[in-house]
């Protein structure tokens, strides 16, 4: 084998593994693309599942407050008249 076929192979070795690692590359890309969607499909769900709550809670706390404080007065008034 000459030098010159033997150079040939060298480079048709090079590129054939260059070859494969841009497939393996694009494929990473593909993956990393798709997981960051995903990633974006999650925040999304998850910001909207935290203003359902905050809703949920202001909705509760509006009608919990007036009974505390009511429960909190009317124990001060028996406290107050009884002591």
């Amino acid at each position: 084998m000459s030098d010159s076929d033997e150079l040939k192979q060298i480079l048709v070795e090079i590129r054939d593994n260059q070859k494969k690692a841009l497939e393996a590359q694009e494929r990473q890309i593909a993956l990393a693309a798709e997981q960051l969607d995903r990633a974006r499909t999650q925040v999304a769900e998850s910001l909207q599942l935290q203003r359902e709550a905050i809703a949920k809670q202001k909705t509760i706390m509006r009608a919990a407050l007036p009974g505390i404080a009511l429960c909190i007065f009317a124990i001060l008034y028996l406290i107050i008249r009884y002591f």
